[in-house]
């Protein structure tokens, strides 16, 4: 009897958890692949100015590219109208569509400010930090808008 309870409750374990992941093809996947490459290329380009990775000039503006490119992906994700998957997007973002697109533009200004400053040689902390920086905040402040914690 114990064996069969046992076989029971490792069924229904291996059930569920084949319920609980997110569809990569579904907005809300394809927008937290995007968002988890624009976290992963910040965190390296700030990392380079922080020194925890050996700074490269080359391979610093080259992130500055990518995270442009990116910056401007995950808003195509957004569906007009909230999806039922479980999601850190707020109930804010469907009602204050103008806001939410008002930082949406304005991290695309902020990381092609940021291609533009990384273009400029010799490769100066002063120069990229403020840059790097005002990316970060418009990230915070869209993230404290719009996202549960």
């Amino acid at each position: 009897m114990t064996l069969k309870r046992l076989s029971v409750v490792l069924l229904a374990c291996l059930t569920l958890s084949a319920c609980g992941g997110v569809d990569p093809n579904s907005p809300l996947g394809q927008r937290k692949a995007i968002f988890k490459q624009m976290l992963k290329t910040g965190e390296d380009l700030g990392g380079m100015l922080r020194g925890r990775i050996p700074f490269d000039g080359a391979r610093f503006a080259e992130g500055a590219v990518k995270l442009d490119a990116l910056s401007h992906e995950p808003w195509k994700h957004f569906p007009e109208v909230r999806e039922e998957d479980h999601s850190s997007a707020t109930d804010d973002v469907w009602r204050k569509q103008a806001r939410f697109q008002e930082l949406a533009r304005s991290l695309e200004a902020a990381t092609a400010e940021l291609v533009t400053i990384s273009q400029v040689q010799p490769y100066k902390a002063s120069n990229l930090g403020p840059a790097v920086q005002k990316v970060e905040d418009v990230c915070s402040a869209c993230h404290k808008e719009f996202r549960n914690h």
